[in-house]
């Protein structure tokens, strides 16, 4: 029997995250740190990369995420290796966000797992649902791409300026537009 608001939430099915104590909690802790992380200096570097990875549930090798930077919760986004994110990079996860390596983001790009519900009286009663997203290895975006939830993006992808990723795009793609459609396949090397 699923109890608590982040259980329903973690199940993928409605929650209300507007008045959970526990979630609320959580929200804050990590506002407070990626606060803390665009307040830095732009040459603290040490600084910025602990910080971001007590922020985050897991990084690996090197990675640069450019201030400002701001998430929900944090401990649901895993970056790979030789992550870079350019200005202002907004992931909303209330689920999963995984980055695979070589993951390269241009400037105001936003990653949301959060969605509500179309029928307005469910939505007026602040309920919301998460669904994850999962970005694979040698993915390029362009500034100011948004991908919404339940969506996956393939190995070696490229999606294009100003695009809004709606359904899963396939590996070896190049993919543009609102919603983004696949332009181009490109050949293995």
């Amino acid at each position: 029997m699923v109890k608590t608001e982040k259980e329903k939430c973690k199940l993928g099915i409605l929650y209300n995250a507007n008045y959970d104590e526990e979630l609320i909690k959580e929200r804050t802790k990590c506002k407070i740190l990626c606060q803390r992380y665009n307040n830095l200096l732009y040459d603290e570097l040490d600084e910025r990369k602990r910080l971001i990875k007590e922020i985050l549930n897991r990084t690996e090798g090197e990675f640069i995420i450019e201030q400002p930077f701001i998430c929900d919760y944090g401990y649901n986004i895993e970056i790979g290796k030789n992550f870079y994110s350019n200005h202002n990079l907004t992931i909303l996860d209330g689920a999963k966000v995984i980055f695979g390596d070589n993951v390269f983001i241009g400037p105001n790009c936003c990653f949301y797992t959060a969605a509500h519900p179309t029928e307005v009286e469910l939505r007026n009663k602040g309920l919301e649902y998460a669904k994850p997203i999962k970005v694979g290895n040698n993915v390029w975006f362009g500034g100011n791409v948004v991908v919404l939830p339940e969506v996956t993006i393939g190995n070696n992808c490229t999606i294009g300026a100003g695009s809004v990723v709606v359904k899963d795009i396939p590996d070896n793609s190049i993919a543009v537009g609102n919603p983004c459609k696949i332009i181009k396949r490109i050949k293995k090397s």
